[in-house]
């Protein structure tokens, strides 16, 4: 738990001029966070705003690297918004343990991994050390929604 309350993510975010959006009901037959014990595991999450999906298409075809980022980041910020809701305060956090990113990209693209850094350093720039995690970043050929990312995660709480 971070204890001073000026570091707190809410606040963090909110001196960066962002903001996390409104939750989402999942698509399917599933919960969007799953706590057993200590731990919080968290189901796929998209790009979203106003339960829109907001980058839809391939990596290497539609967007840029950078674009990507920013659909990671934004993917990021709706599954902490699920995380918020589940467990009450961001702060609760201890630890990120692990992400999977998933972009959806062209045959030929090779970024996936710096796509995936929009994520990993939104998680870090909120959690600061407690923010470092292992991750994948894995290409695949769709996603649901034809979203550009999509991200699962693993989180120590208290």
């Amino acid at each position: 738990m971070l204890s001073d309350p000026i570091d707190r993510p809410e606040d963090i975010l909110s001196k960066a001029g962002k903001a996390l959006p409104a939750i989402s009901a999942p698509a399917a037959t599933y919960v969007a966070v799953k706590v057993a014990g200590d731990m919080a595991y968290v189901s796929g999450h998209g790009p979203l705003r106003d339960g829109s999906a907001v980058f839809t298409g391939k990596l290497g075809r539609d967007y840029s690297v950078e674009q990507g980022k920013a659909a990671a980041a934004l993917t990021m910020l709706s599954l902490l918004a699920s995380v918020k809701a589940e467990i009450g305060e961001l702060d609760r956090v201890i630890e990120v343990v692990k992400l999977l990113v998933l972009v959806n990209a062209t045959d030929d693209f090779s970024e996936h991994h710096l796509v995936a850094d929009g994520a990993s350093e939104l998680l870090i720039q909120l959690f600061g050390d407690a923010g470092l995690h292992a991750r994948s970043a894995i290409g695949v050929s769709s996603l649901p929604f034809g979203i550009a990312t999509e991200i699962e995660a693993i989180f120590r709480i208290d």
